[in-house]
């Protein structure tokens, strides 16, 4: 079960980040308190705030903003009850689409069917279906299986960095306006 993600989730996914930081599955500078980490919170308290990055271009200077929606989520019906054990948060993408930009289990449920559950949910939202990348690190305990899983909804590994796979998927994505369009018309 999935429910939109807010600042209350916060704690939450700042643990399953440093758990995940700790197995190899995010940068290892979240996995404890540092300059960098607080920086990275605090872009995180800000998008599930508002659910914006406020991004500087490099280029130019200009600010924009970067839509981040995301979900939390739990195996069964006590969402609301009981803290959640996942989430995945996604992040525009420039030329449209979305980027699976974050996602994390509790480890003591990973193994068990609920990481192929979630991102079945996740890929299920209108943000999911407009999903076209996703990067892993290649150091993750579960990169491989994670790649499998992937492969179920249509990505291809593209590109190798020096800690990552870039996943694609190779779907229509419409901008948008183009969907804002369609339903007015």
């Amino acid at each position: 079960m999935l429910r939109p993600a807010h600042i209350g989730h916060l704690a939450v996914l700042r643990s399953l980040i440093r758990d995940g930081a700790r197995d190899g599955s995010f940068q290892p500078e979240l996995a404890w308190d540092s300059a960098a980490s607080e920086r990275f919170f605090d872009e995180l308290r800000q998008a599930l705030k508002t659910g914006y990055f406020v991004v500087q271009d490099r280029e130019t200077g200009g600010v924009h903003t970067v839509a981040v929606p995301g979900y939390v989520y739990w195996p069964d019906e006590t969402a609301g009850t009981e803290a959640p054990v996942g989430f995945g948060l996604f992040r525009a993408a420039p030329g449209g689409g979305y980027e699976l930009w974050l996602a994390g289990l509790e480890g003591a449920l990973r193994g068990r069917g609920h990481g192929r559950a979630m991102l079945n949910a996740l890929f299920a939202t209108p943000t999911g279906r407009k999903t076209r990348f996703m990067r892993v690190r290649r150091s993750g305990q579960y990169a491989a299986a994670v790649a499998r899983l992937l492969a179920e909804h249509g990505f291809t590994p593209t590109r190798e960095t020096k800690h990552e796979t870039w996943f694609v998927r190779a779907v229509p994505v419409r901008p948008a306006a183009a969907d804002a369009s369609a339903r007015t018309s």
